[in-house]
């Protein structure tokens, strides 16, 4: 059976356009679109027409353009359609009542990738809490989850670090769609929000990537297996070593111009083994990035191939790897500014707290990391059960 996103549930539907009622707003960016590769703005446009009044678009921008953190996109009106185009990146990163001044039902279709630090669902959660206060509608066009439905590591983000990178203490790998983190947020923080996901069509929690095409939800993100790895790989954002940015397989790539690939693959291999890891295989390489990290310089690494993605814990070998590369006299934490945290480390607000850099800078057993993800998790579990949508 054919999956469909909810775009598409709604663009063939003779129904859900009913019930989207008064002017609209669409929250959207450059994976937007069906499985055609057309854009949801012009299916809206369509059902909508005169009726969809503005676009919002989130980190990286509308069009998807914008490479790093902390580089903000301007206000503006899109060329093609002619419609105002608010930045939910840039002199501010929530939606103000004046962006929404004559909206009543509010949009949000965001390809998300399932992992917190992913800043699309902190976007989504500043646009529910107006949503919510202004008593507006909020429909989710849902999309799969490419990380999967079924496995959720990390350890729970400890409220004093919330953050863009942690709008609330959820693990780094969730296991839900927007959708269903959509009626997470609502059912714990939002009561009297009026909320409405449309879902996927034939989805089950089970799959990971559903279709034949990939659309880059951001630029770093280029293929469906580096939203697998990314859990993991996105913690090297908190280090001076290269998480393959500049390279055309950014965040599935770990290197450094000081590492020899051949020894550095073994020695994160052997820990992972301790670690009972599986569904992965490492391969030596060497990687040139062009700009970010590293820019310029060969760096010796590994690849990290992902063979059984129902099996791959990418969080844990993320975890595993920071405390081997934190053997090495000349590795470093990266400082501050991190996503507009200006004083805490960026590994802190990516970890959602300081315990798991304590545990790697004093090579902690890994009874003690599955003890550390494990805080809180149970009851996570029980709250996220009532948000899931699908089986």
């Amino acid at each position: 059976m054919k999956v469909l996103t909810g775009l598409e549930v709604l663009a063939n539907s003779k129904t859900w356009p009913k019930k989207i009622t008064g002017n609209v707003a669409y929250l959207c960016h450059s994976a937007s679109v069906d499985q055609n590769f057309v854009h949801g703005i012009e299916i809206l446009q369509r059902i909508f027409k005169g009726r969809l009044k503005c676009l919002l678009g989130p980190q990286h921008g509308i069009i998807t353009d914008v490479q790093d953190n902390m580089v903000e996109s301007p206000h503006q009106e899109h060329p093609h359609f002619k419609l105002p185009v608010y930045s939910l990146y840039g002199e501010t990163r929530r939606p103000t009542p004046e962006m929404l001044r004559d909206i009543d039902s509010l949009l949000i279709d965001l390809q998300d990738v399932g992992t917190r630090v992913y800043t699309y669902i902190t976007t989504m959660d500043y646009c529910l809490a107006l949503a919510e206060e202004k008593g507006l509608q909020v429909f989710i066009l849902d999309r799969p989850n490419p990380a999967g439905g079924k496995i959720v590591e990390g350890r729970i983000l400890d409220p004093a670090y919330q953050s863009f990178v942690g709008a609330h203490p959820l693990p780094m790998r969730h296991g839900m769609t927007i959708g269903e983190v959509a009626r997470y947020f609502q059912q714990n923080y939002y009561p009297k929000l009026n909320l409405t996901v449309i879902p996927l069509k034939n989805y089950h929690r089970a799959m990971f990537w559903p279709f034949k095409f990939w659309v880059n939800p951001s630029p770093n993100l280029a293929t469906p297996d580096s939203a697998i790895t990314f859990p993991g790989t996105v913690l090297l954002e908190g280090t001076q070593v290269s998480e393959g940015r500049g390279t055309t397989r950014p965040l599935e790539l770990v290197g450094h111009h000081q590492l020899e690939p051949y020894a550095f693959t073994a020695q994160i291999a052997k820990a992972a083994h301790q670690a009972k890891l599986t569904g992965f295989i490492l391969r030596p390489c060497a990687f040139r990035p062009t700009f970010q990290k590293e820019a310029g310089q060969t760096c010796g690494g590994c690849h990290i191939h992902v063979t059984q993605p129902s099996k791959f814990k990418s969080w844990l070998l993320g975890q595993i790897i920071l405390r081997e590369l934190a053997t090495y006299p000349w590795f470093k934490w990266k400082d501050p500014p991190y996503e507009y945290e200006y004083e805490r480390l960026p590994i802190d607000m990516i970890n959602g707290g300081p315990e798991l850099r304590q545990w790697a800078e004093s090579y902690g057993s890994i009874a003690e990391l599955h003890r550390l993800e494990q805080a809180g998790m149970a009851a996570f579990l029980k709250k996220r059960q009532k948000a899931l949508i699908y089986s």
